[in-house]
């Protein structure tokens, strides 16, 4: 009748760790990219601030766990590189999101469609990410090519005097760069704007140019409020 008692608690604890195993971290973020230097610099630009904000003053909120892989995978390849990272991760996370561009991939429709049925949220940009950043600094509709975006955030870089250089991939503090020399609140205003000048039964791969990052960044509005009011 012992060793039954002590089995059962036994069963019994295996499964609340099962169960507990199974629930989301409160607060978590996984942000996948298709990118391995622009996009990761930006969400970890994110993440570094709002971690200097927990250590410099008194936020109410618990502070959020965001992790980001540059993967330098594509569209629907991407986001079952993201399945795999999840299926492996110690922790589960709240908001799992894949980031990628349109680009000239043609997987680019079922890729959201594939993500959205994983119950991931997807971070998209028609036609690239630099898109995004553009829009911290203006308002754009014109369906330009990727490299062309890159070409005016170039301009604005040597004109505002934010780099001699200009703009390149590879900028570690991007995200600085953008919430500062630009607008985080301006950008997602912007974004916004664009978005809804389509209609909603327009594909993706049509809205051009379009992009959703600013989803993932009001799912941080708490944490970011400095930089929203700006």
């Amino acid at each position: 009748m012992g060793t039954d008692d002590l089995f059962k608690k036994r069963r019994a604890k295996l499964q609340e760790r099962k169960a507990e195993s199974k629930t989301p971290k409160p607060n978590s973020f996984l942000i996948v990219t298709e990118g391995t230097k622009t996009e990761p610099f930006y969400f970890n630009g994110l993440a570094n601030y709002i971690n200097k904000l927990y250590q410099s003053s008194s936020i109410q909120l618990e502070q959020p766990t965001i992790e980001t892989c540059g993967e330098g995978k594509n569209t629907v390849s991407l986001v079952n590189e993201a399945s795999r990272i999840v299926a492996h991760s110690p922790i589960v996370y709240e908001q799992v999101w894949v980031v990628f561009d349109k680009d000239d991939f043609k997987q680019f429709d079922e890729a959201i469609a594939l993500a959205e049925n994983k119950d991931f949220h997807v971070g998209w940009s028609n036609q690239s990410f630099e898109y995004w950043i553009y829009l911290h600094f203006n308002y754009s509709d014109s369906a330009l090519h990727r490299s062309l975006w890159c070409e005016k955030l170039d301009q604005i870089f040597k004109e505002r005097k934010i780099s001699d250089e200009g703009y390149e991939k590879n900028l570690s503090n991007i995200f600085d760069i953008a919430t500062q020399s630009g607008s985080l609140k301006y950008a997602i205003g912007n974004a916004i704007r664009i978005e809804q000048s389509y209609d909603d039964r327009t594909l993706p791969s049509k809205k051009d140019p379009c992009t959703t990052v600013y989803k993932l960044i009001q799912q941080l509005k708490p944490y970011i409020e400095p930089l929203i009011k700006q």
